[in-house]
């Protein structure tokens, strides 16, 4: 195929800057050669954020960036460069970052202008044709008549981006409460929507991390109300169009209140973590619609995102054939056709009425009724109704397969895969499918053949066999909590003693803020404009406090004080926040439950201990921290703990055990 235009984009690996490859923008990657040129040609740089799933991103490119006139007026006046945000979160982190102090929001495509430095001074997020053409005249304009004023403006935000991270030191207390998590769940729960779940309003995005903790919450608190408003979000969510009815898996968020109208793209790290989440959700109410939730997005990662190296792709688009959600609507006829004498039941149950109607004459397939109410209401036993809807989900994967598909994003991140063997071992532990195992340990040696260097640190992308850029905190967050979760699981000693390897690798080449919060970036990499601390839980919890999640559970497993005092520096700093803005900081809270309540260390040493290993994983025990084995091991709190012909649960805190038992409710009775 022949191509009019083709700029330096072409040389990358990024599924989404190869998107943009043959724009007639003239594109350039962000590097040290683009940076140094828009410095010898004192021309101020267009930064453009995206990524491949992107919906607003491919409108903006079909709108503008194929434009031959915007192009002129963009490639006349400015150095343009496209980043990918998911394989530079720094970047991203920076200018986001920036446009938002601007503007007070954020969100992608995000196009920031800068100085040739890189010193931000202007920018947005997806902006229609007319209104980009006039904006890039009169910032153009501007840089020409105000260049003083900009550079001031720019300095100001600059002073702003630093002093964003700065969260002031405060003395760690002798003993922790749960005062300020209390005070925060009480104001966050005024914005529930108890009707449909999540939070007030549209959009609705499932943010896993704040139902996580929300869960934990409910248990130490015995707080019915939280469980319920839990409980209904993943059921409404599981009900809804952000779920592939069909082919599992969940797209990124609703945009509106009902969870009825996605964007359509499906993120590995939206459905790594929702895994995680159902099966806790599942541990403790043995709910079957979690279980289906489970095994489908489980098939959904398997069949769309696994590459045969047992890496997980990162993404599919929203769009196919040049249309939002094309791949997963359906018109009434097609349904119809489908479901042939079952049609009357079909319908009803998917909504295809008033509301399932999106676009058109097309239907976002979701439902509204329990299982056991839809078939009262039709007078069907409930195994004659999920005869029906497995007959007709089978036929309309079948149809489906001939449609084209979503673009693949098939990059692999070391983040993203880490966090989808966390969500597949927390799948195996409630529904103990040893095939979910066997996909994370097979995805655990990708990454330690492939992203894991000699010297002991980690490489952030993955693609077509090569690896690329130095890995990010949260690179080394998600991997530890990965192999903490995998010893967990297996009680194989050498992820444990990796997981610790990582965590002393970031103790000593990551720099810290006063408050003991890690940056993003190893201190070895070229630094940006800005050095940013990830402090806030968001979509994805933040990197610093994934990784004080694991760093306190192998302090204890270790005995190692200095991890624990770190975690207990960094809550004392950040408590008085968690009342601002619950849930943003939803992953401390529920670190800060495990210091303010009693956290416990389960050591299962002996013969026997593959039973009662497995029944502890089938439980929903947040405050929880399993280690052991057949033979005691090297680590330090399993140290003489094997007794003869016995296997002994022994329940620990801080290292202090009570007395050992022999079974799992005695256990339990201690823990109590």
């Amino acid at each position: 195929m022949q191509n009019e235009h083709t700029n330096d984009l072409i040389n990358e690996s990024s599924p989404y800057l190869l998107q943009h490859a043959h724009n007639p923008v003239d594109w350039k990657p962000w590097n040290d050669e683009t940076l140094k040129l828009a410095e010898e040609q004192n021309k101020p740089l267009l930064i453009s954020i995206g990524y491949s799933a992107c919906h607003w991103c491919h409108v903006m490119e079909h709108e503008s960036f194929e434009n031959e006139e915007v192009a002129k007026i963009m490639n006349d006046h400015f150095i343009c460069i496209k980043v990918d945000r998911e394989e530079r979160p720094d970047v991203d982190q920076i200018y986001m970052d920036a446009v938002q102090l601007m503007t007070g929001q954020g969100g992608w495509p995000l196009n920031c202008f800068a100085l040739p430095d890189g010193r931000p001074f202007f920018g947005g997020t997806y902006f229609p044709k007319d209104r980009w053409i006039e904006t890039l005249k009169r910032v153009h304009q501007a840089i020409k008549d105000d260049k003083e004023k900009i550079e001031e403006y720019a300095n100001k935000l600059l002073s702003g981006l630093n002093q964003m991270d700065e969260i002031p030191i405060r003395a760690t207390p002798a003993q922790f409460t749960d005062e300020a998590v209390d005070s925060a769940v009480s104001r966050w729960s005024k914005r529930f929507d108890n009707e449909y779940g999540g939070a007030e309003g549209a959009p609705k995005f499932p943010l896993p991390n704040n139902y996580s903790f929300l869960l934990h919450y409910a248990l130490e608190s015995n707080d019915n109300d939280v469980s319920k408003h839990v409980l209904l979000t993943l059921k409404k969510m599981a009900f809804g169009g952000i779920y592939d009815q069909i082919g599992g898996g969940f797209s990124r968020y609703s945009t509106d209140k009902i969870w009825k109208a996605p964007h359509f793209e499906k993120m590995l790290y939206d459905n790594a973590q929702l895994l995680s989440l159902y099966a806790e959700a599942y541990k403790q109410t043995q709910t079957p619609l979690y279980k289906s939730v489970i095994e489908e997005t489980v098939g959904f990662i398997e069949t769309e995102l696994l590459d045969e190296s047992g890496a997980l792709y990162s993404a599919l688009d929203a769009d196919s054939e040049g249309e939002e959600g094309r791949y997963y609507v359906w018109t009434k006829e097609e349904v119809k056709a489908m479901a042939g004498d079952d049609f009357e039941v079909i319908q009803n149950y998917y909504q295809i009425n008033s509301i399932g109607r999106w676009e058109g004459n097309k239907y976002i397939l979701m439902r509204s009724s329990d299982d056991d109410l839809f078939a009262k209401k039709f007078d069907l036993e409930k195994e004659e109704l999920l005869d029906i809807v497995e007959k007709f989900k089978a036929t309309a994967k079948k149809e489906r397969a001939n449609r084209i598909k979503p673009g693949l994003d098939d990059k692999s991140l070391t983040s993203w895969n880490a966090m989808t063997i966390k969500g597949l071992l927390d799948a195996y532990s409630a529904l103990g499918n040893e095939h979910y195992l066997n996909l994370a340990e097979r995805n655990m040696q990708f990454l330690l053949n492939q992203q894991l260097k000699p010297d002991g640190s980690l490489w952030h992308s993955y693609k077509n066999g090569s690896s690329t850029i130095n890995g990010y905190l949260e690179d080394y967050a998600h991997m530890t909590q990965a192999l903490l979760s995998l010893y967990q699981v297996t009680f194989k000693e050498q992820y444990l003693v990796q997981s610790k390897a990582l965590c002393d690798f970031v103790l000593d080449n990551f720099d810290q803020t006063q408050a003991g919060l890690f940056y993003f970036k190893n201190k070895r990499d070229k630094a940006l404009i800005a050095q940013k601390s990830e402090v806030n839980d968001n979509v994805i919890p933040s990197s610093n406090s994934v990784f004080s999640t694991a760093l306190y559970r192998i302090g204890l497993l270790f005995g190692e004080v200095e991890y624990l005092n770190l975690v207990k520096k960094q809550l004392a700093a950040l408590e008085p926040q968690f009342n601002q803005y619950p849930a943003g900081y939803s992953q401390w809270m529920s670190i800060l439950l495990n210091v303010s309540e009693p956290f416990y260390e389960v050591a299962i040493v002996g013969e026997d201990c593959e039973q009662l290993h497995t029944a502890f994983l089938q439980r929903y025990l947040p405050n929880t921290v399993l280690c052991g084995g057949k033979d005691e091991g090297s680590i330090p709190i399993l140290a003489g703990r094997k007794k003869a012909n016995k296997t002994l649960i022994y329940v620990c805190e801080n290292g202090a055990c009570q007395l050992p038992v022999e079974t799992v409710d005695e256990a339990i009775d201690q823990m109590r």
